[in-house]
């Protein structure tokens, strides 16, 4: 359509507009917005893209909502005005346009790349028609600690900028072929279209010059102007982030959230700079965010448009990632509110009182003060008394507040588990911070990706780590681990007398174990982690005078909290199982151990050394008296096995997660009570849970609405005070993590029975989707598991669906064999897993042995699983 510009000249844009009418046809661009359309989207690309990055949008646009993508001047297949046309203009260009096209508002801007700033740039001048800003992989500042894209700086060379952006489609070309993911061929052929011949590219050479990193450049008051004005920006913002970009960068975001302190953040772990075109996602995103927008006229919340089903949100649009921190102390305080405002839990409302009583997370610590027995006891490194303890944390506290560590401010902990991790949790907790853990069970580039997104204030590490933080590009200031005891003193000199004791400060950002997608961070309040730390001292029997030995990573921090000694083996405790019989039985003789915390694939060693252990380590271990594994199902037979170890102890094996432990439990007893199912029973709701289902659909999916009817099978949702407060930059991830207010989606799949029993049968990523309805792997696992276990312990088998959602064909792979082998077992095999499967198999495969998570040692990748099957199948 023509506009004119500010010197009075005709302009030809090209414009995707999803305008419509009451009876659903397009309108003519160049129309007013039709009375019935609530509000506009105004999406603006960047450089050196064009409105077809915004394709996606355009075709759903949200109900209500119209979509307007122009090409920028000189850029697509708008025209080229001959001249170059720097910032302030392009903003003048867009107000224009818009005046043209009808639009009056309410308006949410759309921006990417220079997009982002062009698009902020009308909203700082038209506050009257907005209600809201998105933005994706953009900058309006270029941080005074930061160089700028080394990409981008040197395409601003002048004859660089001559030969790659103009005279050859190179820098066109790079934008998506250097992209993380890369884009198909015919889609990096979409983008570079419009820019064919040089003569269509001195757009995409303007652009890159009036990027203005020096102070006098022409353009670096327009662009101050909208940094400055954006602060002043009272509507709803959402960041869109895909932090695989070699553009924008961590700083760039951070400068953004400074700037933005009430803005919302979703990371797409997996996607790079080209965000909308490497996360189709980000579609539900805009939809979503628009939908809880007060707009007249839209199904918003003033509306009376229909709720989006649970299943239709069951499917993060990226599989998940990792959260991040607000830059300032207070607005991460308010960033947690909000969240926790959006799904509120009715016991943790209730829970709000402070009159419940329930004791901090170091009332325990600080009682045994001036206890000299062991506290926690390393074997093989040493042995440190209350009264020690107490003294190391206060002293930590000391040094963790003059280096700025308070109320708001999170500290990423890269420190083993130790003596040392267990002062800088609770050092970091007497001052009020939050601690970032993520543990080694994420392999290298996981932590980078966990840690990075977290945004955290502090590291805190060894040298070795706080190097390895360099390196990994993590934000916040370093501290090393052995200045913790810098501030040693007899009264602990700089630290407050108390801690700071408010239930609802942040306490912890902890990460799932990954085994489903890129681990996400989870948020804890210290309200939330009271309540699980009061459960664990019910459910599992911790009585005062126990002692514990902590052989799994997440409950060697509880021990101070409890009010025990414990005893951490002689291990890498993020290695579960390299606990043998006879280290478990030193651990247990340290501290004269009553209560055991050990993961499955621990137990598994366990049995498998326990030929090697003395008469004494014998009677030391028919001392325990409560024995818990967590992390993954461990078969009645393993139990069996552990009892004749373990003679008086009662055999736990919680269900849970790393957004709610405990969830339920169930002892050796209640298992064999339960008998066979369809699935792994894992006991009943523990004290304040409660538990509900969301029936699976044709489909596979979870659909809308809660049950507690029993045999209804569908994905668990788990409600209580301990659950989590939410995901940690993960906005939509944290919507479509709740089943109904309060109601966290745990991604399990299972059943209640008659009884209040759960049983597990799968994850929801593994339901098998087949002509004839949802297959969930785990009984027919444990069908098949029963058949073909040896006396060399069970099968590792896994199920899985090959082929499309709809028509999967369901496979049974067998672990065993010798390498090199070939993945056909014998017939005897084939035939046995057959018979015992209880539904027909298109396949029976065979390998060495299943990918598992790092974590727990545990659980079966059986999305990897799959992915092998169908490439054997199709003969690869």
């Amino acid at each position: 359509m023509t506009v004119q510009d500010a010197d009075g000249v005709d302009r030809a844009f090209h414009v995707l507009d999803s305008a419509v009418g009451p009876d659903g046809a397009a309108v003519d661009a160049a129309a007013p917005r039709a009375a019935t359309t609530g509000g506009t989207l105004l999406c603006v690309h960047g450089n050196p893209t064009w409105s077809y990055l915004w394709r996606r949008l355009v075709a759903a646009a949200p109900p209500g909502w119209r979509v307007v993508a122009p090409d920028q001047l000189g850029m697509g297949f708008s025209e080229r005005p001959g001249q170059p046309r720097d910032l302030a203009r392009r903003i003048d260009d867009l107000g224009r346009l818009t005046d043209a096209l009808g639009i009056t508002g309410p308006v949410v801007t759309v921006g990417h790349d220079w997009g982002g700033v062009v698009s902020l740039g009308w909203a700082v001048r038209h506050p009257d028609q907005l209600v809201s800003v998105v933005l994706c992989n953009t900058a309006v500042h270029q941080p005074e600690t930061s160089p700028g894209p080394v990409l981008i700086r040197l395409a601003h060379r002048r004859w660089v900028n001559e030969l790659t952006c103009r005279r050859t489609p190179l820098f066109v070309r790079a934008a998506t072929s250097v992209n993380v993911p890369r884009p198909p061929k015919d889609i990096r052929d979409a983008y570079a279209e419009p820019y064919r011949a040089a003569t269509r590219r001195a757009a995409v050479s303007d652009f890159v010059a009036d990027i203005p990193f020096a102070a006098g450049h022409p353009s670096r008051p327009a662009v101050d102007a909208v940094a400055e004005g954006i602060r002043h920006l009272d509507v709803p913002a959402l960041l869109l982030w895909g932090p695989r970009d070699p553009v924008f960068l961590e700083e760039h975001l951070a400068d953004l959230r400074a700037r933005l302190p009430h803005a919302r953040l979703h990371r797409f772990e997996r996607a790079g700079h080209l965000l909308p075109e490497d996360a189709p996602g980000y579609v539900t995103a805009v939809t979503r965010w628009v939908a809880e927008l007060d707009v007249p006229g839209t199904p918003g919340p003033s509306g009376a448009a229909p709720e989006v089903a649970d299943g239709a949100a069951a499917e993060m649009p990226d599989g998940g990632a990792a959260g991040t921190a607000d830059t300032a102390p207070a607005t991460r305080t308010a960033d947690i509110a909000v969240a926790t405002d959006a799904a509120p839990s009715t016991a943790a409302d209730a829970a709000a009182d402070p009159a419940t009583g329930r004791p901090s997370l170091l009332d325990a610590v600080r009682a045994r003060a001036g206890d000299d027995t062991a506290a926690v006891v390393e074997i093989g490194r040493g042995t440190v008394s209350w009264r020690e303890l107490h003294r190391r944390i206060r002293d930590a506290a000391a040094v963790l507040r003059r280096a700025g560590v308070g109320p708001g401010r999170r500290v990423a902990l890269l420190v083993p588990p130790s003596v040392d991790l267990v002062v800088a949790v609770y050092a970091v907790w007497w001052v009020g911070g939050s601690v970032v853990l993520a543990d080694r069970g994420l392999g290298l580039a996981g932590i980078r990706r966990a840690l990075r997104s977290t945004a955290a204030d502090h590291v805190l590490g060894g040298r070795t780590a706080l190097v390895a933080a360099r390196a990994l590009g993590l934000p916040g200031r370093r501290i090393h681990v052995e200045d913790l005891s810098g501030a040693t003193s007899a009264t602990g000199d700089g630290a407050p007398d108390r801690e700071v004791d408010d239930p609802d400060l942040e306490a912890a950002v902890l990460f799932t174990s990954g085994a489903t997608g890129p681990a996400k961070g989870v948020r804890y309040r210290h309200r939330q982690l009271r309540a699980q730390l009061e459960l664990v001292r019910r459910v599992f029997d911790v009585r005062p005078g126990d002692a514990m030995v902590a052989a799994f990573a997440p409950f060697a921090l509880y021990g101070p909290a409890l009010g025990v000694p414990s005893a951490v083996p002689r291990i890498d405790v993020t290695a579960p199982a390299t606990l043998t019989a006879p280290l478990l039985a030193e651990a247990v003789r340290a501290v004269d151990a009553t209560t055991v915390f050990a993961a499955p694939a621990a137990l598994r060693t366990v049995l498998a050394t326990a030929d090697g252990l003395t008469a004494a380590e014998r009677v030391a271990l028919a001392g325990v008296r409560v024995l818990t594994s967590a992390g993954a199902p461990v078969p009645a037979v393993l139990l069996r096995r552990l009892q004749a170890l373990l003679p008086d102890a009662t055999l736990h094996t919680p269900y849970g997660m790393t957004e709610a432990l405990p969830v339920a439990d169930i002892d050796l007893a209640g298992i064999e009570a339960a008998g066979p199912g369809d699935g792994v029973c894992v006991g009943r709701p523990v004290p304040g849970v409660r538990v509900q289902v969301s029936p699976l659909g044709p489909d596979g999916r979870p659909t809308a609405g809660l049950t507690d009817r029993p045999g209804v099978v569908g994905e668990l949702c788990v409600q209580a005070e301990h659950v989590r407060d939410g995901y940690d930059a993960l906005w939509l991830a944290d919507r479509d993590g709740w089943a109904a207010p309060g109601w966290h989606r745990t991604g399990d799949v299972g059943v209640l029975d008659a009884d209040g029993r759960i049983w597990v049968q799968g994850r929801t990523a593994h339901v098998i989707a087949t002509e004839t309805g949802p297959v969930t792997p785990v009984g027919i696992e444990q069908r098949i598991t029963g058949a073909v276990s040896g006396a060399g312990g069970p099968a590792d088998v896994a199920v899985v669906g090959v082929g499309p959602a709809g028509v999967q064909q369901v496979v049974a792979v067998v672990a065993g064999g010798r390498r090199g082998a070939g993945p056909l077992p014998d017939p005897d095999l084939v035939a046995a897993v057959r018979a015992a499967a209880g539904r027909p198999l298109a396949a029976v495969l065979r390998r060495p042995a299943l990918p598992v998570d790092i974590r727990h040692q545990s659980k079966i990748d059986r999305v990897a699983v799959a992915s092998w099957a169908g490439r054997v199948l199709a003969g690869g």
